[in-house]
Formats: C-alpha cells, structure tokens, sequence
C-alpha cells in the first residue's frame, strides 16, 4: 500500500483579513502570542518546571536566554519563510539542515507537534478536574471535539481567529502574575523555598532549561511562521510583527514566573498553578481564569492539530477534515493517559533537546547567508 503524498500547503489559509500595517503586526504578533500560550503556559505548568523552579536563577536567566532566542527564531522563521516562499512550510527544515536531516526535523517536528497537541487535551482534562471537579476524561473530550468541529468547518481565517485572542490571554496572565507579586510578597522566600520543595524540573540549570524552553518552542513554529511569512506583504510588518510577538511572550514568561515565585509554597505541586493563585483572590476570578486557560489552549491547540494535518492532506479537502477529526481523537486518547505535569516534563523537556540542534543549523545559516550576502558583488 503506498503512503499518499504530502500535500502542498496554501498559505493563504493562514493569510490575515487585515488591511493595514498596523493592523497586521499587531495580528502577527497576537498569532505568536496565541500559538505559544497553550495550557503549559496558560496553567502556569510550564512556567514552574522552567523558570520557577529554579528561583531567581530560573526567572531571569532563563528568561534572559528565551527573550533573546525566541525574538531571533520568530523573525528569522518568518522572513525566510516570507523571502522563499516553500512549496510546503515544513521545507524550512531542509533550507536550514540540508536535505537528509532536514527530512528528519520534518518527521520528527510532526511527531513531536501531535504529541504537543495531547498535552492540550491533557491540560484542557486537568482543569476540568481540578477547577470543576469533573472528570478529566469528559474534559479531554469535549476539548478535542471543539478542535475537530473547528478544522471540520474550515478555518479559512486561521490568524485573525487567534491572532485576537493571544494577547488578551497574555494581559490577563501577566495582570495575575502582578497581583500575586504586590499581593503576597515574599520573593525572596520564594527563591529560597523554590531549592527545598520537591518540584519538577525542565533541567539540572537554569541555562539549560532556557536552550530546551527555545527548542521545542521552535518545533512548534518553524512550518506555521514559515506559511504565515509568505502571506505577508512587507518586510517590515514581518519584523516589527514577530519581534514584538517573541519580546512580549518572553515578558510574559518572566512575570508569570516571578507570580508563581510569590506564592510558591502553595502551588508547587499543583497540576494548574494560576488556579490556585486565582483562587486565593475570589472564586469569580477563578472561574474567569478557568475560562482563560481553555481559551489559551484552544488556541494553541488548533493551530497544532492543523499542522499535522495539512503535512498530509490539503487543507479543506475531505481528507483533511476526517483525518484531522481522527487525528483529534487518537490525541484524546494519548492525551488522558499521563498526569498533566509528567505530560509537560516528557514531551516538552525531551524535545526541547532535539530543537536545540535545529537552533544550532540555524545559526550557522544565519551566519553563512550573512557573509555570502556581504562578499556577493553589487550591481550598477
């Protein structure tokens, strides 16, 4: 039996219906906000592996680390996706790392987004049990057939859908990361705290963990920035665009960090750590927050459902909507088998090793691409 092809993508799914400059950087940038704020980020999950754990180490060096790398792979990503114009995204792979093991980055990156997709299901799952005090199961369901119905219906607008949304989920996470700081104090206690209490952990250091975060972060992005660079309309929409995207997540991050460092000894070993911050504060704010970080994984987790699938089927066609659904309901079930907090340490931290190689071509490009371009003779 052979394999069917993988389609072609079309890149003008992923085009915004926003006229102007303004209008379209401000899109770019909430539609990185919005695929990289799923639930790890948006339950705080991630957050405390990678940055909380390691105190005030953890936060700023970690931080320091992201902000600088995240910001270059956003805007490198999506300028040469922009400036090529691949056939299908995932051929960023083979532009970086050469034919062979371009070839696996792009298998590897599909695996690896699936798999990220069951970490949405397992923390949509997560907080229904532990906020509503359903079963995680009826959780992990619902969240994934909300995908699937949204693929099955066409998404003909993929950007401005989510592109809206990032940067409200990121103000609000950012507002109760501030509220927790001014409200409980106590940092300093916090970064003490943070070395006796038994947490999980991205990795043995704080520099370490800043590489792997950036790694399967770049996992994530590399075919959807590519497609969505080559719907821009300038060079400089895509600059502006993706370097605020790539700063203000990385911001983000960091606040967040120093918020759940406030309060660490209440929510180190909680499955949905913004939760519990939210809770301390009012059970209206909680149940807003609950909201929130459905809507946060939500956003993330269509655009990774859709990646895989339109690395095998064109997007809208038959084939594209019955694989996506099944593809929604095979990550349901993968999804529902680990605890939310041992979802996040395998999938992210293990991947994040194997972007890291990825980050490393591409900045042997970067630098090769610039010298070549220097020596390249101008013409009259």
């Amino acid at each position: 039996m052979t394999r069917p092809a993988a389609a072609k993508s079309n890149p003008r799914n992923l085009d915004t219906t926003e006229k102007a400059g303004v209008g379209r950087i401000i899109t770019y940038a909430g539609a990185i906000l919005a695929f990289l704020i799923g639930s790890g980020f948006a339950t705080g999950q991630e957050i405390m592996q990678y940055y909380t754990s390691r105190g005030f180490w953890g936060i700023f060096g970690t931080g320091v680390v992201v902000l600088v790398l995240i910001t270059y792979v956003c805007v490198e990503f999506m300028t040469t996706g922009r400036r090529e114009k691949f056939d299908k995204p995932s051929d960023i792979f083979g532009y970086y790392c050469g034919k062979y093991i371009g070839k696996f980055f792009d298998y590897f990156s599909i695996l690896f987004v699936f798999l990220s997709f069951t970490v949405m299901v397992s923390g949509a799952g997560a907080v229904f049990e532990e906020h509503y005090g359903l079963s995680k199961y009826l959780g992990g369901v619902a969240f994934a057939a909300v995908v699937g119905l949204t693929a099955w219906f066409g998404l003909n607008r993929l950007v401005d859908v989510i592109g809206k949304v990032g940067p409200v989920i990121a103000i609000i996470a950012v507002a109760l990361g501030l509220i927790s700081i001014f409200r409980n104090g106590g940092l300093t206690d916090g970064h003490n705290l943070a070395f006796s209490l038994d947490m999980t952990t991205a990795s043995s250091n704080w520099f370490m963990a800043g590489l792997s975060y950036v790694g399967f972060c770049m996992l994530w992005l590399a075919a959807f920035l590519a497609a969505l660079g080559a719907t821009s309309r300038s060079k400089k929409e895509v600059i502006i665009g993706s370097t605020s995207g790539g700063v203000f997540f990385s911001l983000a991050c960091i606040v967040v960090g120093l918020g759940l460092l406030a309060t660490v000894e209440s929510v180190f070993d909680s499955q949905i750590p913004m939760l519990v911050i939210a809770k301390q504060l009012s059970p209206v704010i909680a149940a807003c927050i609950s909201a929130m970080i459905l809507a946060g994984i939500y956003t993330t987790g269509v655009p990774l459902l859709w990646t895989v699938s339109q690395r095998f089927w064109r997007d809208g066609s038959r084939g594209f909507k019955y694989g996506t659904v099944g593809l929604a309901a095979l990550g349901t079930v993968v999804g529902l088998i680990l605890p939310f907090d041992q979802m996040v340490n395998l999938v992210y931290v293990i991947n994040g090793y194997v972007g890291i190689v990825l980050l490393a071509f591409m900045l042997v490009k970067t630098v090769t691409r610039s010298v070549s371009s220097r020596r390249a003779p101008v013409s009259a």
